[in-house]
């Protein structure tokens, strides 16, 4: 089963210095038909103002993902991390038992383009972590690249999820297939370009719930970039 989530149709809340569109519940955008999906609870697509951000703010018992799509996000937390984070980058927090940060455009002058993932974890009140990677690291284009997993396998990310998170980098024409294990869901969603999922078409900001499907035919119609979830 495949059911498409239009960038167009996502929450739309704008103010002064951010611009959000939310694909789930989030802050000032509600609708109870989208709440998240199965661990997947939040997928942010944030547009920052320069010199802007989010003031220091607490979260608990979740794990954080930040993926870069431009511009340079300044990140400081109360564990004493203090990094500025750009395209080709992301970065993972585990909340758990409590964590104070903030997130600033690092830029005076250009706009910062950002995805903000929140994932819920298997165990609550854990000690919260902090880590940050090269997608290029563990991604290599033409193929779907491990980003983070429960055991950080291959280079990538240790998240306190049952959920694996992938990326993929396909040029025009490239195809990839990838199997689902068995009674596992999974989210497409889109950061550029233009691909075929299972014969779907999709775009830059859409996303795709995917459930009881075995295979995954990707196929990019023209140069795409991607992140793929599987959840439980």
């Amino acid at each position: 089963m495949l059911n498409i989530r239009k960038s167009a149709e996502r929450g739309h809340v704008k103010f002064s210095w951010l611009e959000a569109r939310p694909s789930f519940s989030f802050g000032n955008y509600y609708d109870p038909r989208f709440m998240g999906f199965h661990n997947l609870r939040v997928i942010n697509e944030d547009k920052i103002a320069p010199s802007r951000g989010f003031p220091t703010h607490g979260h608990q018992d979740m794990e954080i993902i930040t993926y870069m799509i431009s511009g340079a996000l300044e990140h400081k937390d109360s564990m004493g991390n203090r990094d500025v984070i750009r395209p080709g980058e992301i970065q993972h927090m585990s909340a758990g038992s409590g964590i104070q940060h903030s997130e600033y455009n690092a830029s005076d002058t250009e706009e910062a383009h950002v995805l903000q993932i929140w994932i819920e974890p298997e165990k609550n009140g854990i000690e919260p972590e902090y880590t940050q990677k090269f997608v290029r690291d563990v991604v290599t284009p033409g193929k779907l690249g491990l980003l983070a997993g429960p055991t950080g396998k291959g280079g990538a990310l240790t998240m306190h999820a049952d959920a694996l998170l992938y990326m993929g980098i396909l040029n025009d024409d490239q195809e990839i297939e990838h199997t689902l294990e068995t009674n596992n869901h999974a989210w497409l969603q889109m950061v550029r370009g233009e691909l075929l999922l299972n014969g779907i078409e999709l775009n830059s900001g859409d996303g795709m719930a995917i459930s009881d499907e075995g295979t995954l035919k990707i196929r990019a119609s023209k140069s795409s970039e991607f992140l793929l979830f599987e959840l439980n």
